[in-house]
C-alpha cells in the first residue's frame, strides 16, 4: 500500500451539505476500493490564484489515504465526472 496526497477544490456556490456529501462520497468510494483516509483537512473557502469558470473563490480539502497503486487512477476519473468538484491534484507521498 502506498501513501497518497488529495488536494480537492469543490464549487463554493454549492450548500455546506453538499459539500460535506461530496467529500463523503469520495473518502467512502477511497474505502470501498481497499484504501483507508488518513488525514482529511477542510481548509475552508480561499480565493484564487486567477479566475477559474468565471467564479474566484473555492473550498479547499486536503486529504491523505493509503491505497493499492490502482485506486488513485479511479478516483482521480470519479472526480473529473463530477460537476461539484473544480479542480484536483493526487501526488504520491515518498
Amino acid at each position: 500500500m502506498n501513501k497518497y496526497q488529495l488536494l480537492f477544490i469543490i464549487d463554493n456556490d454549492i450548500e455546506d451539505e453538499a459539500k460535506d456529501a461530496v467529500i463523503d462520497k469520495f473518502s467512502n468510494l477511497i474505502a470501498e476500493l481497499g484504501g483507508t483516509v488518513g488525514m482529511l483537512d477542510k481548509w475552508g473557502t480561499r480565493k484564487y490564484a486567477y479566475p477559474i469558470n468565471f467564479k474566484n473563490e473555492g473550498y479547499y480539502v486536503l486529504m491523505q489515504f493509503e491505497a493499492t497503486p490502482d485506486v488513485p487512477a479511479e478516483v482521480d476519473r470519479q472526480m473529473r465526472i463530477n460537476d461539484n468538484v473544480v479542480r484536483q491534484l493526487i501526488t504520491k507521498m515518498a
